[in-house]
């Protein structure tokens, strides 16, 4: 029998509340497995769509992120930042980003690509700092997302872990959009930086998280269950 310390009610009210509760983070990924379904859709579809040039007017980013788009202008070597961030394949190194002041007016963050952990100066890699006018191929970007355990830009210092498109443009005294173009693969004179960085896969987890949740809860009502049934009494002597 239960324990007379804790009234049956107690203990029921807690399992109830216990398995609505997981049924309820259940219901809520299954929800967000959807979302991100039709993220992952909307992304696709745009990876696929010839490159267009960059517009203009940019307030609807949702509909534009992941868009291939080209852009023409001159990079300004002189603002150039380096990220440390690793390469598609793992390898330790920067993503070189150069603000590109366009034809016309104006400017854009480019991510030109990964140079290794010793070519972080731009003396080391002279070659790839093409003078010039030039046509920048890529993917428009939010910037990064950054996790739990990514430190903290901190523009003073020179030290950036992850992609702040308003906080690098800041840094570099310019006027640009809140987005980064990361270039394409076309190979740069010297073959540095590395461009193609871009991460287009995108998983959803969210299903097998809507089913851990469901899970504890049918644990939680077995155990319930377990704790209700009547206790056998040992026969007497």
């Amino acid at each position: 029998m239960p324990s007379p310390d804790r009234p049956p009610w107690l203990v029921a009210s807690f399992a109830l509340i216990g398995v609505a509760a997981l049924l309820g983070l259940g219901v809520w990924q299954v929800q967000r497995a959807a979302w991100k379904d039709a993220l992952i859709a909307g992304r696709t579809a745009r990876l696929v769509q010839p490159p267009v040039a960059l517009p203009e007017d940019l307030a609807d980013l949702d509909g534009w992120e992941f868009r291939r788009v080209w852009v023409v202008g001159r990079f300004d070597h002189a603002r150039e930042m380096t990220v440390l961030k690793p390469a598609m394949d793992g390898r330790s190194g920067y993503h070189v980003v150069t603000p590109l002041r366009i034809d016309g007016g104006g400017a854009v963050l480019v991510d030109r690509g990964w140079v290794p952990l010793e070519r972080r100066d731009a003396g080391s890699r002279a070659a790839g700092q093409v003078d010039g006018t030039v046509i920048v191929e890529g993917i428009l970007r939010r910037g990064d997302d950054p996790g739990p355990f990514t430190p903290e830009n901190d523009p003073a210092l020179v030290a950036w872990y992850w992609l702040d498109p308003a906080a690098m443009a800041a840094a570099a005294g310019i006027v640009a959009p809140a987005l980064i173009v990361e270039a394409g693969p076309d190979p740069m004179p010297g073959g540095l930086p590395e461009g193609g960085q871009t991460a287009t896969a995108a998983r959803n987890m969210h299903r097998g998280y809507a089913l851990t949740w469901s899970a504890l809860a049918v644990v939680l009502a077995v155990i319930y269950l377990g704790y209700r049934r009547p206790q056998r009494r040992p026969l007497g002597p």
